[in-house]
C-alpha cells in the first residue's frame, strides 16, 4: 500500500515495514548506517577521522534535505517500530532525465532477512504507480549482496560500468516498470 505521489510526503507499507519520511531523532540510525560502510565505500560517504558527519550534522540534514522526506524513506519495522535503514528514489543525475534510482541501505544486523527485498518492492510498485517507466540502481561489482537485491526485483546490469581502481567498479542496473 502507497499514499502520495513524487514531490509529496510517501507512506508505504510492506507486511513488515512502514516506510516514511524520516525524524530528525533517529540521525542515530544513519550515522550508524555510516559507521558500518564498507572500507571499500569512497571515503566522503563514511564517517571521517575528525567524526563528521556528526549526529546533529546528520539531524539537520534530515530537516533540510528533502531527499529524507520524499526521496530516501526510512525503513520501520512494524513490529518493533526501530528504524533499520533506508529505500527510495533518489535523482543521482547518472541515469537519463526523469529515470530516478532507486538505493537502499540497511544495518547490518538486519541482514539477510528479506527487508531490502521487501522494501525495494514496496519502493518499485511506488514508481509505477507514480507514473515511472524505468528506474536504474547503481551498485560496486563486490558488493554481491545487493547486486543479489537487485537481480531479485527485475534489474538488470547494463553494459554500462564505471571503474575506479580503489573503490572498485560502479555497475548500471535498470529496470523498466
Amino acid at each position: 500500500m502507497a499514499t502520495g505521489t513524487p514531490g509529496s510526503e510517501v507512506v508505504l507499507e510492506t507486511s513488515r515495514l512502514l516506510l516514511r519520511p524520516w525524524r530528525a531523532a533517529e540521525a542515530v540510525v544513519l550515522r550508524e548506517l555510516w559507521t558500518e560502510r564498507d572500507p571499500r565505500v569512497p571515503p566522503h560517504r563514511r564517517v571521517d577521522t575528525d567524526g563528521h558527519p556528526t549526529v546533529a550534522e546528520l539531524e539537520d540534514s534530515i530537516r533540510t534535505d528533502t531527499v529524507w522526506s520524499t526521496g530516501l524513506l526510512a525503513a520501520e519495522q512494524k513490529t518493533s517500530r526501530d528504524v533499520i535503514g533506508y529505500c527510495g528514489l533518489v535523482d543521482s543525475g547518472r541515469g537519463p532525465a526523469g529515470e530516478p534510482e532507486l538505493a537502499f541501505e540497511l544495518l547490518r544486523r538486519v541482514w539477510c532477512q528479506g527487508y531490502a527485498t521487501e522494501a525495494s518492492l514496496a519502493v518499485l510498485e511506488w514508481a509505477r504507480s507514480s507514473g515511472y517507466e524505468r528506474l536504474w540502481a547503481t551498485v560496486w561489482d563486490w558488493n554481491t549482496a545487493s547486486r543479489r537485491v537487485l537481480a531479485k526485483v527485475g534489474f538488470t546490469e547494463t553494459d554500462r560500468k564505471e571503474a575506479d581502481a580503489v573503490h572498485g567498479t560502479t555497475l548500471f542496473t535498470t529496470r523498466r516498470l
